[in-house]
């Protein structure tokens, strides 16, 4: 296709507005709603991968429109009642296809480029960490958009009909929410009963992606394969619907993008494990002595390398023995739901983590880290804890410190921290040196395995 074919079939067709659409209403989801892809380290501004996976998320409604434009696009011909006139020209039917196909394909991979070019640019000033691991994320991304409106096109023209446009979309959109929601969710117990759902397979065949937790969490190969496979049977499908003139070439253009499904099926992984998979690359340590951070965030070490080390000082003074020897950002990324897994000779952390989050300054970044250590939360992952989750912290703190003040980043009012924390801390201070050890080691113990109630243990009653 020449540029002069191009630059009629900008003007003829409702490509241009198809960009215009997936650009615009993009960046207003993105700047206009406050929504987590604009706080925390999962920003989409943040780090590339996460770039990549929140405008991907967007598909969940980008693809519907665009299958609708599309579809709006396919009755160009009907309306303007000039089928038969066109069809009866010695120019091949696949070469108009072409032209009108490939117009809307240029506009909406350039829409998403654009959308990806003002994310790029902030990623830039944000992180030190460059890869390219995010492009397959994104070439699918554009992949969806493209076919979808060819399939939304091959359809309109097929179905010649004013409802046919407004029916495509709702029935994409009606796809992309029962996979986000129902069919595309499995239901699981994690550890300790606790119930929860995990995406399955069919769901790998939505354009959308699931919403950001972690920034080192990115799609697997396998997933990259499986969906390029049934969006290249769905491209191929809405193209031959285009030239298609007969009942019978329509139904047999409906192969493709039957074929596409199955095989992606069968190429689509069944394990959520290896769905949503852990980046290495991006989760190398990068190390400062006994202080580490994954390379995602290796500008940070810097300002944790300091009051990593002083916590660890701390807590030799404090625990003896028992202190963990080094500060490490937690690379496991467990399913939402489950139970945290902790360790006893490392201080395991997570920038997102709201008592690292909402640290400032060298001091308060010290306590957080001494909190980390000897109350690590248990609560299920995505789930919220109680205030005596908060106290707990508190009292332990102040045993290494030798100060009771309430943390940061809890949830809870410093004044209702205090009024938990206060007797527990009167209490404690009251007895033995060796017996505050004891008790503060039980908690410890009880806040690492996950099977007690650290306030509990910490006042020497049961543990629930």
């Amino acid at each position: 296709m020449n540029i002069r074919v191009l630059r009629i079939e900008l003007r003829r067709s409702v490509a241009p507005w198809a960009g215009a659409v997936v650009l615009v209403t993009a960046l207003a989801f993105l700047y206009l709603l406050d929504s987590a892809w604009s706080r925390g380290d999962t920003a989409w501004t943040a780090q590339w991968t996460s770039m990549a996976m929140w405008t991907r998320s967007l598909l969940f409604y980008l693809w519907p429109v665009t299958v609708g434009l599309g579809a709006l696009q396919g009755l160009r011909d009907h309306r303007s009642k000039m089928y038969e006139l066109l069809t009866s020209t010695p120019r091949p039917a696949w070469q108009r296809a072409a032209a009108l196909a490939g117009t809307t394909a240029f506009t909406l991979v350039s829409a998403f480029a654009l959308l990806l070019l003002v994310g790029a640019v902030q990623v830039f000033g944000n992180t030190d960490y460059t890869h390219l691991g995010w492009l397959p994320i994104s070439l699918v991304g554009a992949l969806f958009l493209v076919a979808g409106a060819v399939l939304g096109m091959g359809a309109g023209r097929a179905l010649p009909s004013v409802l046919t446009p407004p029916a495509l979309a709702m029935a994409a959109f009606a796809f992309t929410a029962v996979m986000l929601m129902s069919l595309g969710r499995t239901e699981t117990v994690m550890a300790g009963g606790i119930p929860g759902t995990g995406p399955n397979r069919v769901s790998l065949l939505s354009p959308s992606v699931e919403e950001v937790r972690d920034v080192l969490v990115t799609l697997s190969a396998s997933v990259h394969l499986g969906q390029t496979v049934w969006v290249l049977g769905m491209a191929a499908t809405g193209f031959a619907l285009l030239v298609a003139a007969t009942p019978r070439t329509r139904l047999a253009a409906l192969t493709p993008v039957l074929a596409g499904a199955v095989i992606a099926l069968l190429v689509l992984p069944s394990d959520p494990s290896r769905m949503y998979v852990v980046d290495k690359a991006a989760a190398e340590l990068v190390c400062d002595g006994p202080v580490c951070v994954t390379k995602t965030q290796q500008t940070r070490l810097a300002g944790l390398a300091g009051p990593g080390r002083k916590a660890l000082r701390l807590l030799h003074a404090a625990l003896g023995g028992q202190a963990p020897d080094s500060v490490r950002e937690n690379t496991a990324v467990p399913p939402e739901g489950s139970m945290p897994r902790w360790s006893r000779e490392t201080v395991l952390f997570d920038f997102d983590d709201d008592l690292i989050a909402a640290a400032k300054g060298e001091k308060q970044l010290t306590r957080a880290l001494i909190a980390q250590s000897l109350v690590p939360g248990c609560t299920p992952v995505g789930w919220s804890g109680t205030v005596a989750d908060a106290a707990s912290p508190s009292v332990a703190v102040g045993f290494v410190t030798g100060d009771l003040e309430p943390l940061d980043g809890t949830g809870y009012p410093a004044a209702e921290q205090t009024a938990e924390a206060r007797p527990v801390w009167k209490k404690l201070r009251a007895l033995p040196r060796d017996e505050q050890l004891a008790r503060i080691s039980a908690m410890r113990a009880a806040a690492l395995s996950c099977e007690g109630e650290p306030l509990d243990a910490l006042t020497g009653g049961a543990s629930r």
